[in-house]
């Protein structure tokens, strides 16, 4: 039998993969990070689950409820927020049940910085102003950030920054990042992306710790970078009517001519 570990999307019930969904519906025991998770994706699940909130769990405890599990021959859908390739806590979880010889699989999700910027209707990467995106936190209670992955090292890329887990710290992220973007830098704080609740506060570097309520102290994500502003500094050639492409060459001696209709 297997564990099934899931990216249960950002918050939206509906924002997750068909084959999450598929996977949620074929399992009879299912835990899920309740502090994070909707209780609506729970809803997938075959009638007579057994349904775990891990929230108050430690990871002994998480482990031994899959081993039960695995014992009785039973698959586990293990659910965590967003995407599972950061910040998950998956990569523990499943060294030790390697150690058990219990299979597992995984299935991507939705990140939350994806869900923030369709809410916010942007686009990331700007041609000319920004070609990456850096997914980052500050320093927390659960882990430090190593040595050098500081947002200054990160901002002075000018790269768009998804900043997770540190709208407590506002104030420092404003501090550390004004000297390399400029205090007009535009920034959004969006609160519970896709959910119910969501909250989308837009401000600039010199603004938005005044403009974020007092109340909004986790679940948020700080997007900043000057590809907020939504203005290309060039076009992107992809779409020229002039691009020589595989789909589109532009002559009999395009390299892409013979090539287009294999």
């Amino acid at each position: 039998m297997t564990i099934h570990f899931i990216g249960a999307g950002p918050g939206a019930p509906d924002l997750i993969t068909l084959r999450a969904r598929d996977l949620i519906a074929s399992c009879p025991v299912c835990l899920y990070a309740g502090s994070l998770v909707p209780e609506a994706i729970l809803s997938h699940c075959p009638d007579g689950a057994r349904i775990v909130n891990t929230a108050p769990l430690d990871l002994d405890a998480i482990i031994d409820e899959c081993h039960k599990a695995h014992e009785q021959g039973q698959d586990v859908a293990r659910l965590h927020s967003g995407d599972l390739s950061v910040w998950s806590a998956m990569g523990e979880q499943m060294e030790r049940l390697a150690s058990l010889d219990i299979p597992v699989s995984v299935t991507p999700g939705v990140p939350a910085f994806a869900a923030a910027a369709a809410t916010l209707g942007a686009e990331l990467t700007l041609p000319g102003v920004a070609q990456s995106v850096v997914l980052t936190r500050t320093s927390g209670r659960a882990s430090a950030m190593p040595k050098g992955e500081t947002l200054s090292n990160f901002a002075a890329t000018g790269a768009t920054l998804a900043i997770h887990l540190s709208i407590h710290r506002l104030d420092d992220v404003v501090t550390e990042l004004t000297p390399h973007y400029g205090q007009d830098c535009p920034v959004a704080v969006v609160f519970r992306a896709s959910w119910p609740d969501e909250q989308i506060v837009r401000g600039t570097l010199d603004s938005i710790a005044k403009l974020v309520p007092d109340e909004i102290t986790r679940t948020a994500l700080i997007l900043v970078g000057p590809a907020l502003r939504g203005k290309a500094e060039v076009r992107s050639a992809l779409y020229s009517a002039d691009y020589d492409r595989r789909y589109r060459p532009q002559s009999a001696d395009s390299p892409f001519s013979s090539v287009t209709h294999e």
